[in-house]
């Protein structure tokens, strides 16, 4: 790892309170980016993350996909910690932290819609940034495409009628525009870029695509710097109206992180999984498709509501929290292997 890369979590942290402090400072200027958007899909930070995301989408040589079928046990994982844990365990966290134990520090009226937000946040599973956490942790780049296709097509279907289900709602109003054109711009117009580019610089000569990845790798963070940035800086006045509302937010969506987390990760290794499908198999089960769950909740419950709200925390705590998740996977892959079959 370079020197930068093994400070990225100071980085983080310092554009984080950069951030906060240009959103405060500049709030007329990050209100003009905030509006460019189409579908509550913002181009700014749709741009930062092609250039996140592409850079490791190089990597993946398609004609390798089908060797993904020796990882099912991963998906079979990820699947069901995405789908039959993570939703359910959101609902119970936030009835038991945003409902009882901190119900008295929060506006009475908004209870319901807290918890509202949350189930949103955690019905979502995570598209675009995964690829950012599996290059980091030096994950199985063909079983994390795999896995994010899939997770695109099952959200399409299934994302309404759970969130339904967990809302007590009959009928919810799904914003199909954002979906789609987020899975479009995040997902099929960056893995049609890389692998044009890809083959351009395969066919080139004096090794070109080693410097390639060699250039794009320190962009590729730099554009996530850049993308906390913006996000915390949109948020700032939010921040700092509201820290202790947003500090009890966190709570639950800390604990379903590391609970997701740990849940993928310990029955990977007890089906035998592979330490590099493992790893980004707890991220994916942990993470969440923000862009969606805000959209999701602004259409439901409106902009100034305690639903919108809860998402745009989970937005604020995205990156330090999985961050740290890929420090954890990576410094315990050693345990991780040693509780391999033979």
């Amino acid at each position: 790892m370079t020197v930068f890369e093994r400070y990225l979590t100071v980085w983080v942290l310092l554009c984080i309170v950069v951030g906060i402090g240009l959103g405060h400072l500049m709030p007329g200027l990050f209100a003009v980016v905030a509006s460019a958007e189409v579908a509550r899909v913002n181009l700014p930070v749709a741009a930062l993350i092609w250039l996140m995301i592409i850079p490791m989408l190089l990597k993946i040589d398609f004609a390798a996909l089908g060797g993904v079928r020796a990882h099912w046990r991963g998906i079979g994982v990820t699947l069901f910690v995405n789908w039959a844990v993570k939703p359910f365990s959101m609902a119970l966290l936030g009835s038991i932290f945003i409902g009882h134990v901190f119900a008295p520090l929060l506006p009475a009226g908004q209870l319901s819609s807290y918890v509202a937000g949350l189930i949103l946040l955690a019905a979502a599973p995570c598209t675009a940034m995964v690829f950012v956490w599996s290059n980091l942790c030096e994950g199985e780049p063909h079983y994390t495409l795999s896995q994010v296709a899939l997770n695109d097509v099952i959200m399409v279907f299934l994302f309404a009628p759970l969130v339904g289900l967990l809302l007590g709602v009959a009928s919810i109003s799904v914003p199909w525009t954002t979906l789609l054109l987020s899975v479009l711009l995040y997902i099929v117009v960056p893995v049609i870029v890389s692998q044009l580019l890809r083959r351009a610089l395969l066919r080139a000569k004096g090794g070109a695509f080693e410097r390639a990845l060699r250039v794009l790798q320190p962009v590729s963070l730099v554009a996530l710097l850049a993308t906390l940035v913006l996000l915390f800086g949109f948020q700032g006045e939010q921040i700092l109206k509201q820290p202790v509302v947003i500090a009890i937010l966190a709570v639950p969506i800390l604990i379903q992180v590391y609970l997701n987390a740990g849940i993928a990760y310990w029955l990977s290794r007890r089906l035998g999984v592979a330490w590099c499908v493992a790893a980004p198999a707890a991220l994916i089960g942990a993470s969440n498709f923000f862009e969606l769950a805000v959209a999701a909740a602004i259409s439901l419950f409106g902009l100034d509501s305690g639903a919108a709200l809860a998402t745009v925390v989970g937005v604020l705590v995205e990156v330090p929290v999985m961050l740290s998740v890929v420090r954890i996977v990576k410094a315990s892959r050693d345990w991780y292997e040693a509780g391999l079959p033979a």
